[in-house]
């Protein structure tokens, strides 16, 4: 099998690594990949936004399978295009799509399955806006209503900061999504979806916040664990059986099947999950801690996702253990970041370390030095027989690498370890 994994970030390098270890994988192919990528998969120079582009290439490259990594291409409808052209392709359509690129539509689709959500209500008129916020808070979420790359979000109890950002959106021309504050732990589910065809990958939790102790600005996502010791299995069978299920069952209802990667943001509280949002696609970083600990070849996974035999692939095979990741982050990241410092110390060895450095924002210079190259630079991988070691192993790896002004949370994953994380109960 020859497969053509569309992307550039962190997320790509983990599926990248992961397709090499499957043994029916022949060719490995990565567009446009970063430097990271390139010492695993050849690497070709495409816009993955351009449908044009991705099938001209993956027809060149003959491949037999293209992996299509981030939201936007799905969005835009390059899957659809991909399948036109008579090759198979993991990633939903971009009707399907919608499920992540307009929240009102994801909410008007879990309405109708009878899936627990937050209360919202989409603005897009600046004189309502005011009036709107009244009907929310103490605490406010207002989001942007299409694609935001998770930086769209302020969760706040200030009502003047959750007025500037709904104002600066609508500003912008972008309708705002005002919701209730769901409280509870915050749980990441993958499951590969083939129409009415469910199959769960391991529960991680991701850390949005730029700060130590949830502090700080939204961002694309600082690090993230699997598996949760703190999640009971029933509550993850829960959110397959009354979450994930009735969605990709309301999807093929209503013309617009569900075939890829559904990912649920889901926080748990003391009446059950409740959805944040779904995701069309592989989760970042989340992606790079759960694939660190899958057994089954991944190819084969994804290839039966997208040619509709998923039913027919014996369940995903795990390692035991834990796996951690950290984001290391330009300086001014979740802002403008600093781009072009030289890193150093980021050299990976074999991609089944206990600690591997995936790339994200990086590029190579005319004279072979590694520079930044994104706001999310590199994201290390720890993994350990339980999660404290996979923790010691991801930070012991951090402190080797040298980015002038980078930064990175010390608290991935550490409220797991020190068993401060627990379901609520009523």
């Amino acid at each position: 099998m020859r497969v053509l994994v569309i992307g550039s970030g962190a997320r790509e390098h983990a599926l990248v690594l992961s397709l090499r270890r499957d043994p029916a994988v022949s060719a490995l192919y990565a567009a446009p990949g970063n430097a990271g990528i390139a010492q695993h998969a050849q690497v070709r120079p495409v816009d993955p936004s351009s449908a044009e582009a991705v099938v001209a290439l993956a027809t060149e490259l003959a491949a037999d399978l293209v992996v299509i990594g981030p939201e936007v291409p799905l969005v835009l409808g390059v899957a659809d295009a991909v399948r036109a052209a008579g090759i198979a392709c993991f990633g939903p359509s971009a009707a399907a799509a919608r499920i992540e690129g307009s929240k009102a539509f994801a909410k008007d689709v879990m309405t109708a399955a009878g899936v627990r959500t937050a209360h919202s209500e989409v603005v897009d008129n600046p004189a309502e806006l005011d009036a709107a916020l009244d009907r929310f808070g103490p605490t406010w979420v207002v989001k942007d209503d299409g694609l935001a790359a998770g930086k769209g979000v302020v969760v706040t109890a200030d009502r003047l900061a959750a007025r500037d950002h709904g104002a600066e959106l609508l500003e912008q021309g972008h309708p705002v999504l005002l919701e209730s504050f769901l409280d509870g732990p915050e749980v990441s589910l993958f499951c590969l979806v083939d129409g009415e065809t469910v199959v769960p990958l391991l529960p991680a939790q991701d850390h949005k916040r730029v700060g130590d102790g949830d502090t700080g600005p939204n961002t694309g996502g600082m690090g993230a664990y699997t598996p949760l010791p703190w999640l009971p299995e029933k509550i993850a069978t829960a959110i397959v059986e009354d979450v994930v299920k009735p969605v990709a069952a309301e999807m093929v209802r209503r013309g617009c099947p569900f075939s890829g990667l559904l990912y649920a943001g889901l926080a748990i509280g003391a009446d059950g999950p409740a959805v944040v949002e779904f995701n069309c696609r592989f989760g970042d970083p989340e992606t790079q801690a759960v694939l660190a600990l899958l057994e089954s070849p991944l190819g084969e996974l994804l290839n039966a996702t997208a040619t509709g035999t998923l039913a027919e692939v014996a369940a995903p095979r795990w390692r035991d253990g834990s796996a951690i990741t950290v984001v290391v982050a330009a300086e001014n990241y979740p802002g403008r970041p600093r781009l072009g410092d030289v890193i150093t110390g980021a050299g990976e060895g074999a991609p089944d370390d206990a600690a591997a450095v995936l790339h994200a924002g990086t590029a190579q210079r005319e004279d072979g030095a590694l520079v930044s190259s994104g706001g999310r630079v590199l994201s290390v991988v720890g993994v350990g027989a339980d999660l404290a070691e996979a923790r010691a192993k991801a930070y012991d790896r951090i402190a080797s690498i040298k980015l002038p002004g980078s930064h990175y949370r010390t608290d991935i994953g550490l409220a797991a370890v020190e068993d401060r994380i627990a379901v609520p109960t009523k």
